[in-house]
């Protein structure tokens, strides 16, 4: 069954440098790292113009509040409020609304790691709600979070979503994993090279000496 979202980018893969600094970013709360990875993000979403519609509402993908409470911070929001900035000056035709409170995630998840894609759906299937259905009723959505792997998330999000009346759903992520679903048309990214430089080589190296972090390695799509 194809996705029921329209097309997923990313602009690297989640690998090396790319993933030290999505670890430093997220748990070891390196918030600086925000704007070079929003500007990356922005990036990625880029690859939609000339495709998709000027006009959409942004949605991170949120954290269920236990979560939130854990982390202190909802880095997929983070993500998309720095992007935001960028895109406003790089493409200005744009008309991209922040709205972080149209998705509702229902419970906390299961750490999907060393799940299969079918454990991956199961573990977020019913996850998400709308709670005001006017908010995106007839809108284009652009989903956003930090890293697409299966893209179960990603699923279960637009599901959410396409229920409420959603009128399409895009999806933007700062990386994604090697393999991807080959349907998902969408599966673009750009090679990140030397752009990750500029992330900070400190906070690469520090996470990336601390490789083995099973609970912490989990993409949230």
């Amino acid at each position: 069954m194809p996705p029921p979202f329209v097309r997923a980018v990313a602009f690297g893969l989640y690998q090396d440098r790319m993933k030290a600094a999505i670890h430093a970013f997220k748990y070891d709360r390196m918030h600086p790292a925000a704007r070079e990875l929003g500007r990356m993000l922005a990036q990625a979403i880029a690859q939609l113009a000339g495709e998709a519609p000027t006009e959409m509402l942004v949605i991170p993908v949120p954290l269920h509040r236990s979560k939130h409470a854990e982390r202190g911070f909802n880095q997929a929001r983070a993500l998309a409020e720095s992007a935001l900035g960028f895109l406003r000056k790089s493409h200005p035709q744009w008309r991209l609304t922040l709205g972080s409170a149209a998705l509702l995630r229902l419970r906390p998840t299961a750490s999907q790691a060393g799940l299969t894609s079918r454990q991956r759906r199961l573990n977020v299937r019913g996850a998400f709600t709308v709670p005001d259905r006017a908010a995106v009723d007839a809108k284009n959505i652009l989903l956003v979070d930090d890293i697409l792997t299966t893209g179960a998330t990603a699923r279960a999000a637009a599901q959410a979503l396409v229920k409420a009346g959603a009128a399409s759903v895009w999806v933007a992520t700062l990386a994604r994993a090697r393999r991807v679903n080959e349907f998902y048309r969408g599966a673009d990214f750009q090679e990140e090279k030397n752009e990750l430089a500029g992330v900070g080589a400190n906070a690469a190296a520090g996470s990336a000496d601390s490789s083995d972090h099973s609970s912490q390695d989990q993409p949230s799509f």
